[in-house]
């Protein structure tokens, strides 16, 4: 009989807060329910993904959708290992464990911090936290994740957080470890520091997954994995992350198909340019693939960008190979059809989906000493390559245009009026008091973590650059109050309340709702 690997023999089912159990619930359960009846989750419904809904039809995902197929993927995956070599069991079982369960929660749980407007809105709230409020930490989707899960939402066994297992906690820790600490180390070439990290730790880390304030929580819920290397993701969290790259790189393709956004004729002639000149090329200065109107330039200056930060799996053949995959079941197959809402464009859809998610999945492998830019679990090198040649796509043919671009640059204008115009209010002595209650409330809890990390544990404050006064502390805690506070709204709040707080709206009872 097919079984498991045994997991969490060193603490992953602790909670910070002991609760009474009972033989009716699972611990994982628990936090998988608890993640899905919390506000935060409900709430991506409305948050952008890629693409927004507003003009596209209903036919594409939002953070909701995008979380349930990536939790549908992931526990697929983690299904997977009943049936593995001892060889892999046992390394399964001496890193902790791959429970589904725990998989499911952290894959529901992955998107919790993505403000409004998607990534635009990450980029954005993280520029205006770091220059104009002055957060040496910024902002950052993943580590809001965690932030919510631990301090923001609330559950019956304390108002601060869901008091998640450790387990579950860690499965959501894509990049262990704070922006800041890594301007403490000297510096490395990009292809020696883990994904995400970025090129210049000199600023700090690009992505990461605990602000200052929940650092101490991040080290707790890693101590239940000692086997795991320091900045290295636990094995459920290896495959969260490897789920949600499978289910972007696919379901996002399946969006744009939809929408109409992706046409024949552009897909077609850059890669099928690149593969009919590959050599020719390969022997252009970097300055000459500036020109990207030429078709195959983009490609393959994505490939060469492969090459300089991941010559540990980067292939050019397995690139060549996933180049004539995507164009051979993309652009040959699926770009013939003109989706026209109709029978077979859906038919013809679904069964490119259904057959690249499955291939993906099949294509998993477990590994003891991974790569320090890979993880324990990971694609194959032949689909590595796949998901990058289907990301190009993504990125090329889609984030790229221009009518995307313009779009963009006005939602960057709302989240900066809603930082100013919050930030304004609560330093105005006549009207502060007026201000939001929940925002009110998270400036006085905040201010209070800075105020305990000053006193426990100052080398945060250090590292950071920043002073422990008490006018800095509750500098701080405004700051992040107020980021903690913009970041929780949907798209459509986001545009409502920006127009309120300009003055500029003339609906008051309907935009001011939910303040």
């Amino acid at each position: 009989m097919l079984s498991f690997p045994r997991s969490h023999t060193d603490g992953g089912r602790d909670r910070a807060i002991v609760e009474p159990n009972t033989d009716l619930e699972d611990d994982f359960r628990v936090d998988v329910e608890r993640i899905r009846f919390s506000p935060y989750f409900s709430r991506l419904s409305a948050v952008t993904q890629v693409i927004p809904q507003a003009g596209s039809g209903t036919v594409v995902h939002n953070r909701l959708t995008h979380s349930l197929k990536v939790s549908a993927v992931a526990r697929s995956i983690a299904v997977g290992f009943r049936d593995v070599s001892d060889d892999v069991r046992r390394t399964i079982e001496d890193l902790g464990g791959c429970d589904p369960v725990v998989v499911q929660a952290a894959a529901a749980a992955h998107d919790l911090g993505h403000p409004p407007f998607g990534h635009l809105g990450e980029q954005v709230l993280d520029r205006v936290a770091r220059d104009k409020l002055g957060l040496p930490d910024g902002f950052e989707g993943n580590a809001q994740t965690f932030r919510i899960l631990t301090a923001l939402d609330s559950s019956d066994a304390t108002p601060r957080g869901l008091n998640l297992t450790k387990a579950v906690r860690a499965a959501v820790l894509k990049y262990p470890w704070t922006r800041n600490e890594w301007r403490t180390f000297p510096p490395r070439a990009a292809e020696d520091l883990p994904r995400g990290v970025g090129s210049d730790i000199s600023t700090g880390a690009l992505k990461f997954s605990a602000y200052s304030i929940d650092a101490r929580e991040m080290a707790d819920a890693l101590a239940a994995f000692p086997a795991i290397a320091r900045h290295q993701q636990t094995l459920e969290c290896s495959v969260m992350d490897v789920a949600d790259d499978i289910a972007y790189s696919v379901h996002d393709l399946d969006d744009f198909y939809r929408a109409g956004v992706l046409q024949y004729t552009s897909v077609s002639a850059e890669l099928n340019g690149w593969l009919a000149s590959q050599a020719s090329l390969a022997a252009l200065d970097a300055r000459d693939l500036a020109v990207r109107r030429v078709p195959g330039h983009s490609l393959e200056a994505a490939w060469r960008q492969v090459q300089a930060k991941d010559a540990w799996i980067a292939d050019v053949d397995a690139f060549r190979n996933a180049v004539e995959r995507v164009t051979s079941d993309l652009v040959e197959g699926l770009l013939t059809i003109p989706y026209d809402g109709g029978l077979e464009a859906d038919r013809a859809v679904s069964a490119f989906t259904r057959r690249w998610i499955d291939r993906l999945k099949g294509s998993i492998r477990v590994e003891r000493e991974p790569n320090i830019r890979s993880g324990h679990v990971r694609l194959s090198r032949q689909a590595w390559h796949d998901v990058v040649v289907l990301k190009f796509v993504h990125t090329r043919f889609v984030l790229d245009r221009p009518d995307l671009a313009v779009f963009q640059r006005g939602q960057s204008r709302v989240i900066e009026a809603l930082v100013d115009g919050f930030h304004g209010w609560l330093n105005d002595p006549a009207d502060a008091a007026r201000a939001p209650r929940r925002l009110l409330d998270s400036v006085e809890a905040t201010t209070e973590e800075y105020r305990r990390l000053r006193d426990e544990a100052p080398e945060y404050f250090d590292v950071a650059g920043v002073s422990m006064g008490s006018s800095d502390i509750a500098r701080l805690g405004q700051a992040r109050a107020v980021i903690d506070y913009i970041a929780s709204l949907t798209d459509a709040q986001a545009i409502s309340v920006a127009t309120l707080i300009s003055g500029t709206s003339d609906n008051l009872w309907d935009s001011g709702r939910g303040l």
